[in-house]
Parts: structure tokens; sequence; C-alpha cells
């Protein structure tokens, strides 16, 4: 159902590859603003949602999907100009890749969906990656690092959080994997 919830989910999805076109072509501000706009947009999806009461399962999916895609492609292209770190990049991907992975393996072990829930790591790993992509950016827009020591802090930071978030959502797979297993033994011995 497309309701203004998803209506702006879809509207951050179109604006990844506008943002990468301006940033690209070295339209630094216009990336940024687009940025800036997506983020905004995130917050009014879940506001107006949760107000409303017009959440939908597309917008559960989508949602989440359309902020890693242009967080995602920012960073990428971030590391390719060299203004982000490649670890980092490497880092988030990694991460991702494991938790989207890991959770396939479980589905089709046990033929069961895990819910997976954020954590606070994961949440803290989200900002910082953020706040890395928002003052790399604005750096661009004036042409020189803004404040070099807290830009590598927050490279830093966003590397860590995002490793300790992988870290929690594979021990919450494995932990959940466990109790699929006791449960079935259970049942089975019934």
């Amino acid at each position: 159902m497309l309701n203004i919830p998803n209506f702006l989910t879809l509207l951050r999805l179109v604006a990844v590859p506008i943002f990468l076109i301006f940033l690209l072509d070295g339209r630094h501000l216009l990336a940024f603003s687009v940025f800036i706009a997506a983020g905004v947009t995130d917050a009014l999806d879940g506001a107006i949602a949760r107000l409303t009461h017009t959440k939908t399962t597309l917008g559960a999916y989508l949602d989440p999907a359309a902020d890693k895609l242009l967080l995602l492609t920012a960073l990428i292209a971030l590391a390719f100009s060299a203004q982000v770190p490649r670890w980092l990049v490497i880092v988030v991907l990694s991460r991702d890749v494991i938790v989207v992975l890991g959770y396939l393996i479980l589905f089709v072990m046990t033929g069961k969906a895990m819910e997976v829930r954020p954590t606070l790591s994961g949440k803290l790993a989200t900002f910082f990656q953020l706040l890395a992509v928002s003052l790399v950016l604005f750096s661009l827009t004036r042409g020189t690092t803004v404040l070099p020591p807290l830009q590598t802090s927050v490279f830093y930071l966003a590397g860590l959080f995002t490793a300790a978030a992988g870290i929690q959502y594979v021990y919450r797979g494995l932990l959940w994997l466990q109790r699929q297993d006791t449960d079935g033994a259970a049942g089975s011995s019934a």
C-alpha cells in the first residue's frame, strides 16, 4: 500500500542515483543537500507512520533498505575518491553481508524467520556512519577538511560500533538457532 511514509521512502530510493550523480560530478553542495534531504525524509516517514498508525509491511522492509542503500552508496563513492578510509567501507560491507547471509542461512536451516531488531550498537554504528558521511560531504562543500581529528575519530567510532554490532547480531543469531534446536528437541520428545 502506497501511503505518505512509503512515498517518502520511495523518494529516498530515487535520491540515491541523484546523490551519486551530483557527488561524482563534483557538485558537492547539491550532493550534500540531497543527502540531508534524504535524512529528513527518513525522520518524517517514521514519524508520520507512527502518528497516523500507517505502518505497513512494505514500509518495514523498504525503509531500512532505502537507508542502507543511500549510506552504502555514499560510503563506497567517498572511499573511491579517498575521502573515507577504505577499511571503514570494508567493515561496513562485511558486517552487512554477514548479517544478511546469516539471516538467510538461519531461515534455510529452520524454515523460520528470525526477527531482526536493531541493537544499541547497531544504532550507534548507523549514527556514526551517517555522521562520517555528513562531515566528509560538508568538508567537500568547504573545499577543505573540517576538523580533521574529529573526522578521524568519527571514522574509528563508526568502524568500532559497526564491528561490535556485527558480532552482536551473529551472537543473537546463534542463540536463536540454539533455542530452535532446544524447542525442536523438546517438542519431539513430548
